[in-house]
């Protein structure tokens, strides 16, 4: 016998929430899955009126449902911002050129301009170039590095005031598994944060943070919203991908391991004589950075000298080419 909506609206159920377990209807599910992000944006003092918000888009269903949530809920709520639309091109092909298709897609569907930046003009590399270099065993550290500054250059190019990242709840519990495993103390201490940022940088926003992967799955899914789905080709042996497996089953005998590992991580303090790296600029490119060179330009520099693996795995090969080049001690 179908069941009726839980909030007794008089309509059928049509899904079971899978945080909550809640059987909804259509409008309701939509009504308590915006409005839990509305409440996420102001109880996170996300942004102010009159931003200039970028919505890093890559086509998939995180920041396409992100675009179209933020855009609704700046009508909505009336926060006043502007909102325009930045992607990446890490240039694999068969893979981010069809991806970016759908964020074109986007940009007309949501009337939002947008910005396209590639790693071969910000690093005269494209991922399939570096994958010949490096091999696909530790390729994803690369591609990881080089969008997450690609994304503060672009940020910065717009001149805009916050940067909102479609970072969901499934993603923020898996990085602190991978960081205590990891034993990544610096990491670990900031992963969790709604809002990060260092001096001279553009703030970062997390507002789908509580929002689970499968709730999006299914929003996307009623509104008919159009997005990109295939996995990339270079990420079946991420180290992610195991940590991602875990997850989901430990969400299959306890659904609010998610939420219980986000907020585990958020309560997590260190000794008051344990020292972290300070985030600062890196002396070469000028983009935040906890070291005096930035990740992204030991990498970079490995590849340009035909050295792929400079930044990868031990530090001391690549401190001492570094301090050699820059005449700086790392």
């Amino acid at each position: 016998m179908p069941s009726s909506c839980k909030t007794n609206c008089g309509k059928r159920a049509v899904l079971k929430r899978p945080k909550t377990g809640d059987a909804l209807c259509k409008d309701c599910f939509f009504w308590a899955f915006e409005t839990e992000i509305h409440h996420t944006v102001t109880n996170g003092k996300l942004f102010k009126r009159g931003d200039l918000v970028a919505v890093a888009a890559s086509g998939g269903k995180d920041s396409t449902v992100l675009a179209y949530v933020l855009k609704l809920l700046n009508e909505k709520y009336d926060y006043g911002l502007k909102l325009v639309l930045l992607s990446i091109d890490e240039g694999i092909t068969g893979y981010r050129d069809d991806s970016l298709e759908t964020v074109k897609q986007n940009r007309d569907d949501y009337e939002m301009p947008l910005k396209v930046l590639s790693y071969e003009d910000l690093y005269g590399w494209t991922m399939d170039a570096i994958v010949q270099q490096i091999g696909k065993k530790n390729n994803c550290t690369f591609c990881g590095v080089f969008r997450r500054q690609a994304l503060d250059r672009g940020a910065a190019m717009l001149n805009v005031d916050v940067l909102a990242t479609g970072h969901n709840a499934d993603d923020l519990a898996e990085t602190v598994i991978m960081n205590v495993l990891r034993g990544d103390i610096a990491r670990l201490q900031r992963c969790t944060a709604i809002k990060t940022e260092s001096e001279g940088s553009i703030p970062r926003v997390k507002p789908l943070k509580y929002t689970y992967e499968k709730e999006i799955v299914m929003y996307a899914y009623f509104k008919r919203l159009v997005y990109f789905s295939t996995e990339c080709i270079y990420a079946p042996n991420a180290y992610r991908g195991h940590a991602r497996a875990f997850l989901k089953d430990l969400e299959k005998i306890r659904p609010s391991a998610i939420i219980d590992i986000i907020h585990s991580g958020e309560q997590l303090t260190l000794k008051d004589n344990v020292q972290i790296p300070k985030r600062g600029v890196c002396i070469q490119c000028g983009f935040v950075s906890s070291q005096k060179i930035c990740k992204a330009c030991v990498l970079l520099e490995g590849l340009n000298k035909g050295l792929p693996k400079l930044g990868i795995g031990k530090t001391s090969k690549a401190r001492r080419h570094l301090n050699n080049v820059y005449n700086v001690d790392i």
